[in-house]
């Protein structure tokens, strides 16, 4: 039938359902989009959410933070069980409660609430996003089919981030933003119920409860105390929480070690190219997302920008990021995943780095071309983690291979976030001069992430991994 894939699944599969390529990369990276639009969503509207929420300073972390902190502890759970149970179920049952969860957001009346709604969100996102790339090598079983997914879908991330300050700032009030954001991906699930075939990869065995317990407490406790530690990093709740981050993952990794049905295989640890796929995954957390997360609120306080403003501003470096991801496909048999992850770091230092003093002299149109040379370097990394994620792991294990990376590039954002908050309110000189700070650091860590994938070097690897 016109329009279905013919070619067999992937070794691995339980169940082999013809499936509609297109309408599954269409589905997949629309909700993909929701998902990023309703993550960055507080970006341009942190100072208007933190007034009516009435938010202190010290705790406007915890709206940003939120969303990252509910992805990082759900992501390589729900990688797991989108392989062993069902892609298409793990998928449309997050779609739906990323929906319902947004829309809970816009009624929040306080920071608690708001920020339980953010932290519910990320979980549902969490599924939806650890399902969408094992749809996805289900539905592309060939290598060239799968490159052309991978690089729409990772385009939809870039496309999801430009689209949600213009979204944000044009509509007149920030929980208004939620409620559209809520039906539309309310939409998206319904449409998703219909058009998607199922697809799963099962191990057989029991779940392996003691593992998702003991992974999602351990990063929900680092993450709460990288949010906590903004104000003051050697108080006793900081540390005892840190001390629980360790007891819990060493609890993990005795559970994945005594389970037959892991939610990771800890034999991928010695693979260069997984490590890679990790590294990668941090340091865009940790430079890129934690920078340009709270950006935006730096140039409204310091600058005087409106929310719109600030979001035509920055739509330059995220519709940059979108376009050079939709095109770098094109790449493919010149260079690797692996060496494309380290120029896209590579360019986001040197663009960060270029606008340095432009807030403290009061000029945004000084920040224009780096924000150009950051957005084609944030392109380069957003097209190529997910090929590198799914290329990583074996075809059947691709959700969990998702679920993996993206695990870790949401803990870098959160550590990322409260990095730059610490940074830029903390060092002297006032918030103009704090960002500079901030924006030199960002650059160092992206530098120590290029270096990092690209010493993750397979052994006899020539120009393509």
């Amino acid at each position: 039938m016109a329009g279905r894939d013919k070619a067999a699944a992937p070794a691995g599969e339980a169940a082999k359902p013809a499936v509609h390529p297109g309408a599954t990369l269409a589905v997949t990276s629309a909700a993909t989009a929701l998902a990023l639009m309703a993550y960055t969503a507080p970006a341009v509207t942190l100072v208007d959410t933190a007034a009516a929420l009435h938010t202190s300073p010290s705790a406007q972390a915890w709206l940003l933070n939120g969303t990252p902190l509910g992805l990082a502890a759900v992501l390589l759970v729900a990688g797991s069980l989108a392989d062993d149970h069902g892609r298409r179920r793990v998928f449309v049952a997050g779609t739906l409660a990323l929906g319902l969860t947004t829309l809970l957001g816009a009624f929040a009346t306080t920071t608690w609430q708001f920020t339980l709604a953010r932290v519910a969100q990320g979980a549902a996102s969490a599924a939806l996003l650890a399902s969408s790339l094992g749809l996805l090598v289900h539905a592309f079983p060939t290598p060239r089919g799968r490159l052309r997914a991978t690089g729409v879908w990772g385009a939809c991330v870039s496309a999801g981030i430009a689209v949600s300050p213009v979204l944000s700032g044009a509509l007149p009030d920030w929980r208004l933003v939620y409620g559209v954001l809520g039906v539309a991906t309310l939409l998206i699930a319904a449409v998703g119920t219909r058009t998607l075939a199922e697809s799963r990869s099962p191990r057989g065995g029991r779940p392996d409860l003691l593992g998702a317990s003991a992974f999602g407490a351990a990063l929900v406790a680092l993450v709460a105390a990288l949010t906590l530690g903004r104000d003051g990093w050697l108080r006793a709740p900081v540390g005892l929480l840190l001390l629980a981050t360790v007891i819990l993952l060493a609890l993990f990794t005795a559970a994945e070690r005594r389970t037959a049905t892991p939610l990771i295989d800890l034999s991928l640890l010695r693979s260069p190219r997984f490590l890679a796929s990790s590294a990668g995954g941090l340091f865009t957390g940790l430079a890129v997302i934690g920078l340009f997360s709270f950006l935006p609120t730096v140039l409204q306080q310091t600058l005087g920008l409106s929310p719109m403003d600030t979001a035509w501003l920055f739509l330059l470096w995220s519709g940059l990021s979108f376009a050079v991801a939709l095109q770098a496909r094109r790449l493919a048999g010149r260079v690797s995943p692996r060496t494309q992850l380290a120029l896209g770091f590579a360019l986001h230092a040197a663009g960060v780095l270029a606008m340095l003093g432009a807030i403290d002299a009061g000029s945004w149109p000084r920040m224009l071309p780096g924000l150009i040379v950051a957005g084609i370097g944030s392109g380069l990394l957003n097209a190529g983690l997910p090929l590198l994620a799914v290329e990583s792991v074996p075809a059947a294990r691709a959700a969990m291979g998702s679920g993996a990376q993206q695990t870790l590039r949401y803990v870098g954002s959160c550590a990322g976030v409260a990095l730059t908050i610490a940074i830029a309110a903390g060092a002297g000189g006032g918030l103009a001069r704090g960002a500079d700070v901030a924006m030199a650091v960002s650059a160092g860590l992206a530098v120590v992430g290029a270096v990092g994938v690209w010493g993750f070097r397979e052994r006899g690897e020539g120009a393509r991994a």
